[in-house]
């Protein structure tokens, strides 16, 4: 039985990994298109990349939004999971269930309710509006990660605290924030591959100036395919096994 889960663990992972597989080697194609067997090995299709004039903006715009993006989502995120597990309210349930709603809310949906709000108060087509919009996309894992940690945090350091005369920020910067930093890092990686690959709100809501590296991918696949689109997507892979390592890495901790 052990041998047959082992097995069927390995046939998922498998097929969750073969496109990836599958992209890898043609990013490193001497041709110009998307077959088997390679007709050589070649590094033109990251030059192209890296020489571009849009590749290299887009990713500059996909980092800054990410990290804008996953500051606000820490920024917002602390404080509602703290308040959440702090308070017993008649509607927490509730409370949480909306902050978690970007999670299931279909992205169309968020995108043209952001587009409709942000129009009016100027912060379409621009990086702000961008950085916000991928930032409320991010705070639901801030919330989930910081509960996490505070599942395992004693209350009753706090109230020793308060009884030695801290005050309650003064015992939340000094005792809670160091035990639950773990989780709070987690919680923005997660924001920042989360805005990383997020392509629909970016269609909406950004301009000629605020391409991303997906939405530059989305384009690039419109009239005619380039490998380097296969280029960038390998970089997209790497930024995120980066993050995954990161992240397990925290976990652990």
């Amino acid at each position: 039985m052990r041998v047959l889960l082992w097995a069927f663990g390995l046939a998922v992972l498998l097929f969750l990994l073969l496109p990836v597989l599958a992209i890898l080697p043609l990013s490193f194609s001497a041709g110009g298109f998307l077959h088997y067997p390679l007709p050589g090995f070649s590094l033109r299709w990251y030059r192209d990349f890296l020489a571009s004039d849009f590749w290299l903006p887009a990713l500059g715009n996909s980092l800054v939004v990410g990290l804008g993006a996953s500051a606000l989502a820490v920024a917002f995120g602390t404080p509602a999971a703290f308040g959440l597990w702090r308070a017993r309210l008649p509607f927490q349930g509730a409370i949480l269930a909306v902050l978690l709603a970007p999670l299931a809310v279909p992205g169309i949906v968020v995108a043209v309710a952001l587009l409709l709000a942000f129009g009016r108060w100027g912060l379409a087509n621009s990086h702000a509006g961008l950085i916000l919009a991928h930032a409320m996309l991010g705070v639901p894992f801030v919330v989930v990660s910081v509960l996490a940690s505070l599942a395992q945090f004693d209350p009753l350091l706090l109230r020793a605290a308060a009884s030695c005369g801290a005050t309650p920020l003064h015992a939340f910067r000094r005792i809670c924030l160091p035990r639950i930093a773990p989780g709070i890092a987690a919680g923005a990686l997660f924001a920042f591959a989360t805005s990383l690959d997020e392509v629909v709100v970016a269609l909406f809501l950004g301009g000629p100036g605020q391409r991303t590296l997906p939405r530059q991918m989305f384009a690039g696949l419109g009239d005619q395919i380039s490998l380097t689109v296969l280029a960038a997507a390998c970089v997209m892979v790497a930024l995120s096994v980066l993050l995954l390592a990161l992240g397990t890495r925290l976990r652990r901790r």
